[in-house]
């Protein structure tokens, strides 16, 4: 498969919900067939991204694999399930893995320096600060998104497309839905912005230890206002999150962050310690089930 020349997802420009209609005798082409998938799923995307929003819905946990005789030090990303910003499945269905050598090696000196922080604490989840894990005295950090893709998937016959006189003519069959991994070193990180992403209906939480009554009105008022008033649909771009630098597709979804201790030359070259893997700063998306139980439903 390849993600050289795949197709422009019609997701990608939020369109409008435009369903086809047919009557006997309709003149069809393939775009009408395209505007049919495109309606189906866009509805459903919609849904998924206000019901639950970008996120990891089951699995994606980051490791470390360490170099050994026969395999290459990387960063696994374990099989799971994700919803992306514009509301797209995005699953990986096994084990992936990024080389951390090759991708170190192409990286230009200037983003490593700017990539590399003293004092870690500032950059870290709010669950790996509970559990006092150690982290590097200075460490280069990166951040792993994961985005949809399409791959174009076998041929099959067809006319010829455009001004072409052709008998054996060709065209893609299927598209299959797949994911692009991304590891991202994040310069210009300070005191004030760790760079994470917000936790989900954050406004309606913001006071775990109000009461019941404001905890409820604190929820209704966030949904009320949940709907952005600008939106139009049709081509109307979707903007980056917090969480993403510049160069990161904005649908994409933030999986966690790597800490690669590094020393304080300029550039830096990488240390002997193993890398810090923070997987609690990303967006969880639990099941009805796993919060029935959370509640003792």
């Amino acid at each position: 498969m390849s993600f050289l020349s795949q197709p422009a997802d019609p997701l990608s420009s939020q369109p409008r919900a435009l369903r086809p209609a047919y009557a006997t005798g309709m003149l069809l082409d393939a775009q009408d067939f395209s505007d049919e998938q495109t309606y189906h799923r866009g509805r459903l995307a919609r849904a998924l991204a206000f019901l639950a929003g970008g996120g990891t819905l089951a699995g994606l946990e980051l490791a470390h694999v360490p170099a050994a005789a026969n395999q290459v030090e990387s960063l696994q990303v374990n099989p799971g399930l994700a919803v992306d910003r514009l509301g797209r499945l995005v699953e990986i269905p096994r084990a992936a893995c990024i080389r951390l050598p090759n991708w170190w090696t192409g990286q230009a000196a200037a983003a490593l320096t700017q990539a590399s922080y003293a004092d870690l604490g500032r950059f870290v989840s709010r669950r790996l600060t509970d559990n006092a894990a150690p982290l590097p005295a200075r460490a280069l950090v990166a951040d792993v998104y994961l985005r949809f893709a399409t791959c174009p998937v076998g041929l099959s016959p067809s006319f010829a497309n455009g001004p072409y006189d052709s008998l054996n003519a060709v065209s893609t069959a299927r598209l299959c839905d797949a994911y692009e991994l991304r590891l991202v070193p994040r310069p210009g990180l300070d005191d004030s912005y760790d760079g994470l992403p917000p936790p989900p209906g954050a406004a309606a939480v913001a006071d775990p230890g109000a009461s019941p009554a404001a905890r409820r009105d604190a929820m209704q008022d966030a949904v009320l206002a949940g709907y952005p008033g600008d939106y139009q649909g049709d081509g109307q771009a979707l903007p980056p999150a917090p969480e993403q630098p510049d160069g990161v597709d904005p649908s994409a979804v933030f999986l966690g962050r790597l800490f690669l201790p590094v020393d304080a030359g300029d550039p830096p070259g990488r240390s002997a310690d193993a890398p810090v893997i923070d997987n609690w700063g990303r967006r969880f998306l639990p099941p009805q089930a796993l919060l029935a139980q959370w509640h003792g439903l």
